[in-house]
């Protein structure tokens, strides 16, 4: 019997061609929608899942309260003892019961190797990105190491641990690098003591080498807390208790500051990827919010095609009535016609099913080009065709359920005396599933319009400095050096295209770097505390930058206590610290005192999901990192940058030119949003298109329903026009009814959206009127085609019809 089910429903779908088209070509595309939301979230869920021990590794953040705010960070507390510099929880796992191995890893792009950095062995040279680690590292991640050992990867100070890849270019296999050595930074000569396998795409951990930290230690001069602790706990520890002796050992240790409060909690390492924003000090946001966004388009699309296939199907009823009436005549079940039907759904989800795959095939590689994933077909996993046969059932059973159900309840004596009415119910219910479909696509037409707006409004909104034309080169090598600087700075000011040379020790676009401990103003109260950005800079920073001053004036060379006296700082600064007339008034840091000599205008240091934060800026020309900073002349990149390569070159020639304009490394900060602009724009669209095919499938139904109305009314005068607009006008109401439904639900969830900017657009009215007017003019193009069909068609033959 099953396979009599097969052969008739596949002899409707090759006798009605047509039909069978739209059917599969809506299933098709839902199906592929699917496929690539679940090979994308199954790529962000699996990254760090890989490490062996993943159940029980750990990362630790701290949250830092003060002034009744509380700042949650992925890093950990640094410390001196006995003038030497150690991280706080650097014996962790001797003290803290329950830690079986713990490793720190460097993160901040503030200290000395928060940057790609130069290798040489013999005359080839390199920049890469690496990393400092403790000793334990390669114990907690299962990072494969091909040569060497995970006890003695990172136990010299002088050795280095290093990718294939690093391996490869400098000595041709991992098995010629062991026990070679590398010149660093032209410094220093470091030898290979471990080649590890190239990091996985999965990793959220990115580097190419790694050092052991003790080697770096006497590197730092400030108390930093950039640094990540990583802990592996024993089988049977309880992290309740290993988070108590934490905090047990930060009481005992940290230094108190009044008006500040720290704790330690962790986090199991293989969640971080996809929550790594903190709400109240947990890490309970984060790209997860995208991930589950994006599971339920996938599942809303789906049903968007299957609802396509019941409104096509019931379309078809006229035509099959008869047959549906003859079969029960000769003896056919309800039931039996109701395996019919979910049968041919079936089929068609099957059809639809290969096509599908043969999409995926093709489009993978624009889908990861779009997304910038590495996603492969996975082909060898059971669980891949598991799931897409179950796809495949619950998509033919769907689709299959109402016209099954619908179709073999029909009474057999009705339907042969010709007698085929349709319930108002049943009407009702195929126009509540298009106006479902037009829900859905509407509020993602609005949610595309919104994020498009946000991730513009976050990428071109004026940060309060002008970052066009502004690149900047990291201090390093002999421009470490002041009087090279200097040389560097002069020759390079003269340069054609170079409008002005000056140099910070931070990025302006992303000041990370926060301290609250040791900065001191006149009129503190006691328990007063603010966290500060702060930046060194030359005496044209303020020029080059394009900032404004409210008050004051700016660093002088003329005046020689601006080196050691003078301070800025900006208006955030002065609310926080509660500053009446701050000019000429003291303030102290990083063990100086000075004046504030001006208040600058707030300008962003991050991005726009952060607020404001206090600045304070030094001028000083002796720092031995940080940044060159060169406004090049509109018009002139491309001469001022090879310009500017030759003197760099002169100056400092063991090390490459490398460079990074500062609007592009600030739009990288928002990549992720661009990705998801992206992908909304594209399943909006997939959205709409597949509502068309559905609302298509009722102008059918309508139209085998009212094809002798129609040719009455062209009989007794009716226009194409009128008959165009009898049908349009019933359509678009539905539409409209589905663009009020949408309205507030988008509105609730892109709002919700927005709240992780803390600078955004406002959500304006004309969106969903557009959001409206787009659906509505798609909507009539759809229903042009059948309607102006059927108002051309022939009355007579229509009139004469049995």
């Amino acid at each position: 019997m099953f396979k009599n089910f097969i052969k008739i429903a596949w002899r409707n779908i090759t006798r009605h061609k047509i039909h069978a088209t739209i059917n599969v070509t809506g299933l098709a595309l839902g199906i592929t929608c699917c496929l690539f939301i679940f090979l994308w979230v199954q790529d962000e869920k699996s990254v760090d899942k890989f490490h062996v021990n993943e159940k029980n590794l750990y990362a630790v953040y701290q949250n830092i309260t003060a002034g009744g705010k509380t700042n949650s960070t992925y890093t950990t507390p640094f410390r001196y003892v006995d003038n030497k510099p150690g991280f706080l929880l650097e014996d962790v796992k001797s003290v803290v019961p329950g830690v079986k191995y713990a490793a720190f890893y460097a993160t901040g792009y503030n200290l000395p190797w928060g940057h790609a950095e130069t290798f040489q062995v013999g005359e080839k040279i390199i920049k890469l990105e690496g990393s400092r680690a403790g000793s334990d590292f390669f114990k907690l991640f299962s990072y494969p190491l091909i040569a060497g050992t995970a006890e003695t990867a990172l136990k010299d100070v002088n050795g280095i641990a290093i990718s294939r890849k690093m391996a490869g270019f400098f000595f041709g296999s991992p098995e010629k690098a062991m026990g070679r050595t590398l010149r660093f930074e032209n410094r220093a000569n470091v030898i290979v003591t471990a080649v590890f396998e190239n990091l996985p795409h999965e990793s959220s951990l990115k580097f190419d080498y790694l050092f052991n930290w003790e080697a770096q230690k006497h590197l730092l001069e400030w108390d930093s807390n950039d640094f990540a602790t990583y802990i592996q706990l024993a089988d049977n520890a309880d992290v309740k208790d290993v988070e108590a002796k934490l905090n047990e050992l930060l009481q005992s240790r940290a230094a108190k500051s009044a008006g500040i409060t720290q704790q330690l909690a962790l986090q199991r390492f293989g969640d971080l990827y996809l929550h790594n924003i903190f709400v109240n000090g947990k890490p309970e946001a984060g790209r997860i919010q995208y991930v589950r966004i994006f599971s339920g388009v996938a599942i809303f699309i789906l049903i968007i095609a299957c609802i396509n296939f019941m409104n096509l199907a019931t379309a078809r009823a006229v035509k099959r009535a008869k047959e549906i009436g003859l079969r029960k005549v000769v003896g056919s079940t309800r039931g039996q016609l109701i395996m019919q039907f979910l049968s041919e759904a079936l089929s068609f989800a099957l059809i639809a099913m290969f096509i599908s795959i043969l999409l995926l095939y093709l489009l993978l590689p624009a889908f990861n080009n779009f997304t910038g994933k590495h996603i492969v077909p996975p082909i060898a996993q059971p669980i891949f065709w598991l799931s897409l046969l179950l796809l495949v059932l619950i998509t033919g059973l769907v689709a299959g359920s109402y016209p099954a159900l619908y179709l073999s309840a029909l009474k057999p004596v009705r339907i042969l005396k010709g007698i085929i009415r349709f319930s108002q119910g049943s009407a009702l219910f195929r126009k509540g599933l298009t106006v479902f479909q037009f829900v859905l696509s509407i509020a993602l037409i609005i949610a595309t319009i919104i994020i498009s707006r946000q991730v513009d409004f976050v990428q071109n909104t004026h940060l309060g400095f002008d970052r066009e034309n502004l690149v900047y080169i990291r201090v390093e090598g002999e421009l470490a050096k002041r009087e090279k600087y200097l040389l560097f700075k002069n020759e390079a000011s003269r340069l054609p295209g170079i409008a002005m040379i000056d140099r910070s020790t931070e990025a302006p676009h992303s000041m990370d770097f926060v301290v609250t401990d040791d900065i001191n103003w006149q009129g503190k109260e006691k328990n007063a505390s603010v966290g500060f950005k702060p930046a060194s800079v030359g005496f044209d920073f303020i020029k080059l930058m394009n900032l404004k001053i409210a008050e004051g004036r700016d660093f002088s060379r003329t005046i020689s206590k601006d080196s050691a006296d003078a301070f800025m700082v900006n208006e955030e600064a002065v609310k926080q610290m509660g500053m009446k007339d701050p000019i000429g008034k003291w303030i102290s840091a990083w063990k100086k005192r000075g004046h504030i000599i001006a208040i600058l205008k707030d300008y962003h240091t991050q991005s726009l999901r952060e607020p404001i934060k206090p600045v304070v800026l030094d001028v000083k020309e002796t720092e031995n990192f940080g940044l060159i900073m060169a406004r090049i002349k509109p018009g002139e990149t491309k001469d001022a940058l090879a310009s500017l390569s030759k003197v760099y070159k002169e100056v400092n020639p063991a090390y490459p030119f490398n460079y990074q304009f500062v609007d592009e490394e600030y739009k990288k900060l928002y990549s992720s949003e661009q990705v998801i602009s992206k992908l909304t724009i594209l399943f909006a669209t997939l959205a709409i298109l597949i509502s068309c095919l559905g609302l298509f499938g009722l102008v059918m139904f309508a139209a085998e329903q009212r094809v002798k109305e129609i040719s009455v009314r062209k009989v007794l005068g009716a226009s194409l026009v009128q008959i165009v607009t009898l049908f349009s006008m019933d359509f678009l109401k539905l539409v409209m009814i589905a663009s009020l439904i949408a309205a507030p639900l988008s509105w609730y969830f892109m709002h919700q959206w927005l709240q992780d900017f803390a600078y955004r657009i406002p959500i304006s009215w004309w969106i969903f009127l557009l959001a409206a007017a787009i659906s509505l003019v798609i909507a009539l193009l759809t229903l042009s085609y059948q309607a102006v069909r059927s108002g051309l068609a022939n009355p007579v033959k229509s009139l004469r019809a049995d």
